[in-house]
């Protein structure tokens, strides 16, 4: 049955926008007192809120009235997230901040090690509960589809634990959560060579993935802690062959992944820290999105991803949290959005752009991240008139309704 949402003081559509490059805000379509129309979670029309209310009541649509100015905005994507993991790495934070470097961290055996330490350790349901409950923040503060990475077990069994997890929360919440399988985050003493762990992937557990149809994405960190450059591409284009789309940890250190990325047509290359002008031109000349991730730079009190040059060299830029009990365990999608903004000068377009449809195309997904027919009816409504106030409020104003293919999420129907 057709459902009328409305009205809304305004609208921002998303629709029209350039998929790559700078976009000022004059690009920005602003509609007044609109609703919505959705049907079988698609949206099927987007007009004047009294002309559809007229449809509606002579057609016998069911309608849901809004009594508030609201600002609608399509759901956020949170294109790159490892938010299924187990136990907390305060102390490695207090470190940090205290003035030990990352990679000093990571060599004396804390980081990603002591998460995948912890990880192994849990059960099932102790994952599908942290993972539940992360989650449902992210839906509370708009985000409607989030990917999340695996990583944290780096064996078959535990690789195939997290994974089986992320499938089960997914079923089970109105949340799409998008899987990676990131087992080669970095190489587990276990092995003393890269590759054999590599081909230990390859041969046992990217198989088992397909067959239980548990991830179709596939990831590695490039990096000096992690894997070199060489071993990436050869585990990358093996995984390539068995069908797996690719993303890349590129340049959050150092330069060399997202070289790696434009060669092999990853998806995206993601991070980009520690990125030149030669590393931006390339991605600027590729179909390889280039996804930042402020909340590691806050959490590891580093500078941004250079985001404004790469918007300007013409560049697909995304936005996303890498929301992980390390490096990035704020987690809040919209602040962190804001934030970068503000450092970096982008525009209020290029802000929303980059935690929608541009995070959506990290994702494959064409489907969403616009207001428009047949597209996902995804999405969020913000107590303002003026939708200049959520960036403004960096993160404070929350969304005030949530909808996911057309049902209403938050606050509950």
């Amino acid at each position: 049955m057709k459902k009328l949402i409305f009205p809304f003081h305004q609208v921002l559509p998303m629709r029209g926008l350039p998929l790559k490059g700078a976009i000022a805000d004059n690009q920005l379509e602003v509609l007044d007192n609109q609703g919505v129309v959705v049907e079988n979670g698609k949206i099927i029309a987007l007009d004047n809120a009294e002309k559809l209310a007229r449809q509606a009541l002579a057609e016998g649509w069911a309608m849901e009235e809004m009594i508030e100015d609201l600002v609608l905005l399509p759901g956020l994507v949170d294109c790159h997230t490892h938010i299924c993991f187990a136990g907390s790495r305060a102390q490695d934070y207090a470190l940090r901040v205290a003035g030990t470097p990352y990679l000093e961290i990571a060599k004396r055996g804390g980081g990603i090690w002591h998460s995948v330490q912890k990880t192994r350790e849990a059960d099932f349901e102790e994952l599908a509960t942290g993972l539940t409950t992360r989650v449902l923040r992210h839906l509370q503060e708009g985000v409607t589809t989030c990917e999340v990475k695996s990583g944290y077990g780096l064996s078959v069994e535990a690789e195939l634990k997290m994974l089986e997890v992320i499938k089960q929360v997914a079923d089970n919440q109105a949340i799409d959560l998008i899987p990676t399988c990131l087992a080669a985050h970095i190489c587990p003493p276990e092995f003393a060579d890269q590759k054999d762990y590599l081909n230990y992937i390859l041969d046992n557990l990217l198989p088992e993935i397909q067959t239980q149809n548990l991830a179709k994405r596939v990831d590695i960190f490039v990096e000096e802690t992690a894997f070199s450059e060489e071993y990436a591409k050869y585990y990358l284009l093996l995984a390539q062959e068995m069908g797996f789309s690719i993303t890349i940890h590129a340049d959050q250190f150092s330069t060399g992944g997202s070289r790696l990325a434009v060669e092999i047509g990853a998806v995206s290359a993601d991070h980009l820290e520690a990125s030149t002008e030669r590393e931006m031109d390339l991605l600027a000349k590729s179909n390889t999105v280039a996804v930042v991730l402020p909340g590691a730079s806050l959490g590891l009190g580093m500078a941004f991803a250079p985001a404004r040059q790469l918007l300007n060299k013409g560049c697909c830029v995304a936005i996303a949290t890498d929301w992980n009990p390390g490096s990035a365990p704020m987690g809040d999608l919209l602040m962190q959005a804001a934030v970068l903004g503000a450092s970096q000068k982008l525009s209020t377009a290029e802000v929303f752009a980059g935690i929608t449809y541009r995070a959506a195309a990290a994702l494959e997904l064409n489907d969403r991240g616009v207001l428009s027919p047949d597209y996902q009816a995804d999405m969020i409504a913000f107590a303002t008139s003026d939708h200049r106030e959520i960036l403004y409020q960096q993160g404070k104003l929350k969304p005030k309704f949530v909808w996911k293919n057309g049902k209403r999420i938050l606050p509950k129907e």
